[in-house]
């Protein structure tokens, strides 16, 4: 590694981190607790809980589930949760008694939430009471026997209201009730190590249905650990005011915004839903954030608002971009408003998520998703698994204690996923420049992007070829001023079917998170093939 381009870019950056500078995750979030225990950790819908509070209600709630519900270290866990106080808490609390968590988008569909329970193993959940109604479709076909229904407001002072927990579920507590249950109950802390399994993060990797990419203690230590070298002066202790709008279920938002930030005694201000977009003006406009991360559509929409000019940005130190690249005229725009231009990395699930990052020294927009960080080997190869040069592009393969130890019981992918020699392989290809600034420059699989979310043509077109009257299809990503890439999806009717692009789309609604949904749909009489009948996605891209 000793000859890589990118070190000599470094400049004050160590070339290595720690990857055990604390034994795990859990203590980390202790020494942070005790550290910072007065001032405000976490704010959402104008309640404010201090770090004595988060201490004291997580600890509650860890103790509520070893003694009332036998959860040991290993466990599964599943979170699916917006952006409210129980996310964090329930994270907390799980990483105390050694669960696994596993991470759930609160929008998932039935079928999507069935796979993602059982795969897992999963035996309990903390769910939003808003979400409890596509867990009441399938629970009986998964191992889930313990339900805790979260509010928007449990555990603050507001009674605010909440959507009604679906009745088909049985023998559901509140999480409020387990924190009061378990507020009296002893909690005994197991041993925890960095090799001991923290999230499963699901992620579609190249093809088919999601896969839990698995990530221990020592993952994310790392990750923390290299975050902080590349952005010391981002990371003051008890400085940092951070609003974060993009969801803690992403592993960006859960290692940077929660994680590396709860570590050095921030004020994380919570979005639940940044669609509200005047609500969640106002917060930033309250916040004064002096950290602010985002995906490209959400920078996009916010630029394009009248309001951004009310925010007083004078504290604003960080904009940083990931999930999809970043459009250079909208950190212009962002830039003109804020002061602050955008600040690229990029990651996956499968890296914790951080691999590359814009060193703080940069003070313009690069166009490249920054250099690799400490302790971190990046290599390009190309379609012989040879090494490529400086300026050639190869797919984008990584080392590092950031790393998944592999997917979730998936030894067949997890052969596929790596090199010989260890190296991950992102399925991305990019190009390094002659100071180690990698670009990424096209997706080696047909993977589309729709947001900074991960969606599979696989999946679409299994769900879209069930719809009556569809005879085959075919998906791929379009570009979208919105959300960077849209699903378009080509469609064949079986002979004499009355079939309507409403039809099929409502059709996709009922099966897919809406970022999923087909937002373009063609109606065409035969897709391309290659000689053995492989759909040809190459050719229905240069056909629009």
């Amino acid at each position: 590694m000793t000859n890589r381009p990118w070190f000599k870019s470094y400049g004050d950056i160590p070339a290595t981190i720690d990857a055990d500078a604390y034994p795990s995750v859990r203590d980390l979030l202790d020494q942070a607790m005790t550290k910072f225990a007065d001032k405000p950790a976490l704010r959402s819908f104008g309640q404010t809980l201090t770090y004595a509070d988060v201490d004291a209600k997580s600890r509650a709630l860890a103790a509520y589930l070893q003694t009332n519900l036998g959860v040991k270290k290993g466990d599964r866990i599943a979170v699916m949760t917006p952006n409210i106080f129980a996310f964090p808490l329930a994270m907390i609390a799980n990483a105390r008694v050694g669960a696994i968590q596993v991470n759930v988008n609160p929008l998932y569909t039935p079928r999507e939430l069935e796979h993602q329970l059982n795969d897992a193993g999963v035996e309990t959940i903390v769910i939003f009471s808003g979400s409890t109604g596509t867990l009441a479709e399938i629970i009986g076909a998964t191992n889930v026997k313990n339900v805790i229904v979260a509010g928007v407001g449990d555990r603050s002072a507001a009674k605010l209201p909440s959507p009604s927990v679906d009745p088909r579920l049985q023998n559901v507590i509140a999480l409020s009730d387990a924190l009061d249950q378990g507020a009296s109950r002893a909690f005994v802390a197991p041993d925890l190590r960095g090799a001991d399994v923290l999230f499963l993060q699901y992620t579609g990797g190249t093809t088919g249905l999601s896969k839990g990419a698995t990530l221990t203690h020592r993952n994310l230590i790392a990750n923390i650990e290299q975050y902080k070298a590349f952005m010391p002066k981002a990371l003051a202790p008890g400085e940092e005011v951070v609003v974060t709008a993009i969801p803690l279920y992403h592993i960006f938002a859960l290692m940077v915004n929660f994680l590396s930030y709860f570590s050095v005694g921030a004020d994380n201000w919570l979005v639940a839903d940044p669609r509200a977009i005047d609500q969640f003006l106002d917060i930033l406009k309250a916040a004064r954030p002096t950290i602010f991360m985002g995906v490209n559509t959400l920078y996009a929409g916010l630029t394009m608002h009248p309001r951004l000019r009310e925010i007083d940005w004078s504290r604003l130190k960080l904009a940083g971009g990931g999930g999809a690249a970043i459009v250079g005229a909208v950190s212009d725009r962002w830039r003109e408003i804020t002061g602050v231009f955008i600040r690229e990395g990029y990651g996956l699930s499968e890296t914790s998520p951080i691999v590359t990052f814009n060193p703080a020294y940069m003070d313009k927009f690069s166009g490249t998703t920054g250099l690799p960080l400490p302790s971190t080997d990046v290599i390009l190869l190309n379609d012989a698994d040879k090494e490529v040069g400086i300026g050639e592009a190869g797919e984008v393969c990584v080392k590092g204690p950031q790393v998944m130890s592999g997917y979730w019981n998936k030894p067949d992918a997890n052969r596929e996923a790596f090199t010989k020699d260890g190296y991950f392989r992102t399925g991305d290809v990019g190009v390094f420049d002659e100071g180690g600034f990698l670009k990424i420059v096209d997706r080696k699989k047909d993977m589309i992007l729709v947001s900074g979310f991960n969606v599979y043509p696989n999946e679409i077109e299994a769900v879209a070829t069930g719809c009556p009257g569809v005879a085959e299809c075919a998906c791929i990503g379009i570009p979208d001023v919105k959300t960077g890439e849209a699903v378009k999806l080509f469609v064949v009717k079986k002979p004499g079917a009355a079939l309507t692009i409403d039809e099929i789309a409502a059709f996709c609604a009922k099966e897919l998170a809406a970022y999923k949904v087909p937002k373009h749909v063609a109606f065409v009489d035969a897709l391309p093939k290659s000689n053995v009948g492989k759909i040809l996605r190459r050719d229905l891209r240069v056909a629009g």
